[in-house]
Formats: C-alpha cells, sequence, structure tokens
C-alpha cells in the first residue's frame, strides 16, 4: 500500500513543485497580467476544448469501427473522457486502460481489441504531432537543438513502428503471449494502415491537434499577446512530446514548462509565457475532469467503483492482456 501511495504522492509533488517554482519567479508580474486579461477569451477556448473532445470521441469510434466494433460518438467521447481523468490521478498513463474494461462492460468488447484501438489512436496522436513539429521547425528561428532532436526521434520511432507492423504478418508463435501479440498487431495494421484509414484518421488528427493549438492560441489572446500560429503549434508539439513521458501525473508541471519555454524563446514575457501555459493545460485538464464527472453519471455506480478501484488497487495488467 505505501508502494502505491508513493507512486502517485510523490509525481504529485514533483508536479506541484515545478509550478510552484514557475509561479513564483514572476509572481509581481502574474498580477499585472491577470488584472489586464480579457476573460471573454477563457470561455471561447472552453467551447473549443469541448469541442475538441467530441471530435476525439468520433475519430475513436471509427478506429473501433474499422476493428469491428459499432458504438456511438457518445459512448466513444465518454470513454475517453473517463480514461483520461484516471489519468490525472493514476501514474504511468495506467488510466488508458480503464477504457478496455469501460468498453468490455458496455459493448462485450474483448480486451485485445480494446487494446489495440488504444494503440491505434495514440500512434495516430504521436505521429501527427511530431509532423506538425516538424513542419514548423523550418519557419522559427532559435529554436534549440533538443526541440528538434526530440520531433525527428519521434519520428523516427513512428516510421520504425510502421514498418514493424507492415512486416508483422510474417510472424508466427505457438507461445501463447507472441500469439496474442501477433493478433493485436495484426488488428493495429488493418485498422490503421489501410489507404483509406491511413488518410482519414490521419486528418481528423490533424484537426484534433489544431483545435488543440487553437485553445492555447486564443489564451494567449487573452492576455492581448498575438503568438504567431506556428510558434503555438510547435509549443504544443514540444509539451505533449514531453508530457508522454509519465514523469508526473496527467504530465502537470513537464508540460507546463515546455509551453513556456517555447513562448519565451519567441519573446514572450516570462510571466505571461507561464500564464499562458499554465491556464492553457488548466482549461483542458478542468474540461477532462468535468466531462469525467459527467460520463460517470451517465455510466452509473460501476463506473464510480471502478475508478475508485483503479485508484485504491491500480489497474490489473493480468486481467486486460
Amino acid at each position: 500500500m505505501l508502494k502505491k501511495i508513493s507512486a502517485i504522492v510523490i509525481p504529485t509533488l514533483f508536479a506541484v513543485g515545478i509550478i510552484a517554482i514557475m509561479l513564483a519567479r514572476v509572481w509581481d508580474d502574474l498580477i499585472v497580467a491577470l488584472e489586464n486579461a480579457d476573460p471573454a477569451y477563457l470561455v471561447i477556448s472552453v467551447v473549443i476544448c469541448i469541442i475538441a473532445w467530441f471530435v476525439r470521441g468520433y475519430r475513436y469510434r471509427n478506429i473501433l469501427e474499422n476493428l469491428g466494433e459499432r458504438i456511438t460518438v457518445l459512448l466513444s467521447t465518454a470513454c475517453i473522457f473517463i480514461s483520461q481523468t484516471a489519468n490525472l490521478i493514476i501514474p504511468a498513463r495506467l488510466g488508458d486502460l480503464v477504457r478496455l474494461l469501460i468498453l468490455k462492460h458496455e459493448k462485450g468488447t474483448n480486451y485485445p481489441t480494446g487494446l489495440s484501438s488504444l494503440v491505434v489512436e495514440r500512434f495516430f496522436d504521436i505521429a501527427v504531432i511530431a509532423l506538425l513539429g516538424a513542419a514548423t521547425v523550418p519557419f522559427i528561428l532559435n529554436i534549440p537543438d533538443w526541440f528538434i532532436t526530440v520531433i525527428y526521434v519521434t519520428l523516427a520511432l513512428c516510421a520504425a513502428f510502421v514498418l514493424f507492423l507492415l512486416f508483422s504478418g510474417n510472424f508466427a508463435s505457438e507461445n501463447k503471449y507472441l500469439a496474442l501479440l501477433i493478433g493485436l498487431l495484426n488488428e493495429v495494421r488493418g485498422a490503421s494502415l489501410k489507404p483509406v484509414s491511413l488518410i482519414y484518421l490521419g486528418f481528423i488528427s490533424l484537426v484534433i491537434w489544431l483545435m488543440d493549438s487553437l485553445i492555447c492560441y486564443v489564451i494567449a489572446l487573452m492576455f492581448n499577446v498575438n503568438i504567431p500560429f506556428l510558434v503555438v503549434i510547435l509549443a504544443i508539439v514540444i509539451g505533449n512530446l514531453v508530457k508522454a513521458v509519465p514523469l508526473t501525473p496527467g504530465g502537470v508541471g513537464t508540460y507546463e514548462v515546455a509551453l513556456a519555454l517555447t513562448f519565451e524563446i519567441s519573446g514572450v514575457a516570462p510571466a505571461v509565457a507561464t500564464l499562458i501555459a499554465v491556464i492553457d493545460h488548466l482549461v483542458k485538464n478542468l474540461v477532462t475532469l468535468g466531462g469525467g464527472i459527467i460520463s460517470m453519471y451517465l455510466f452509473g455506480e460501476w463506473s464510480v467503483k471502478l475508478l475508485k478501484r483503479a485508484f485504491s488497487k491500480g489497474i490489473d495488467k493480468g486481467e486486460v492482456v
């Protein structure tokens, strides 16, 4: 029990510490910036964020449809809301596995298919984020070398994964675990690498991440700062690639540092850059939390028990594999 508590408390304290340091170093200027902020843009950013979640739900419904599972956009969006809410409290992004349990409970979806849907979703997210980052690099000055390294290493890993999928159909094994992995890879390949699926899911993913960037851009306008949209895209790219490393719950702290650093490099005042980064992530996390609570209400008491069990006992990886 102590080990489980430590796995949650230590990363959370680390995240809080990062945010506290960020705010403390520009505290006096923060007050001035907040006093001159236009809250109307905050409302607009929340509306865009809510719409973006349903676009995510639409994409996830299409991924499941490619895997032979038909569900509504409302159910697919609710699945994402709850799993992402779980990721805010469960370390190492294990909250994603909650989605498999929901699909099993609601639609009888087997765990390998549910896991395949997660892999496909994550692949398109990471690949499109990296491609967006690579597209912005030639147009932005003073980019740190490690930004470029992170982007191109991610692209290389995505390319390697595609090649692995293409050749995995030639593998076979009598070992039940390897056989399960090969069945999984076949589903992922069928759902993602068909030309129609690749183009359609890629386009929807592009829309999702442009909307995610737009949220941040609108929040920048809240402080009367007109950051070039390409810089905002780069900030979102770096923030999410850093966030993918599960150092803190939901990437809190590391995401904000990446965004603020990118904005400061482009000439934004440190206090304003910090506020934009913190409020951007706060809006997205609060909308996630609100959507998760509403989704649990719609699903009923069993979903609340599921999250309580995931929080107190963790996700039983053996149950979903």
